[in-house]
């Protein structure tokens, strides 16, 4: 089940995305997951959003004990 997340006044798409997944760069898949707020830029309280699923990824190029 996915999980959601519950706005505050205030809340901003980067914000969230920040805030919840971990960085400002996951937004598109904030929006993606929630096409039918993607006209609000600044949240009312109360808004039930779904969090996307985000795979942890590790580079190849890292010694095993980095990984």
């Amino acid at each position: 089940m996915a999980e959601v997340y519950t706005t505050i006044s205030g809340d901003t798409w980067d914000g969230i995305a920040y805030k919840k997944l971990g960085s400002g760069y996951y937004m598109d898949l904030l929006i993606a997951e929630n096409p039918q707020y993607s006209d609000y830029f600044v949240f009312p309280a109360g808004i039930k959003l779904k969090l996307p699923e985000i795979e942890e990824t590790t580079s190849s190029s890292l010694p095993p004990w980095h990984q």
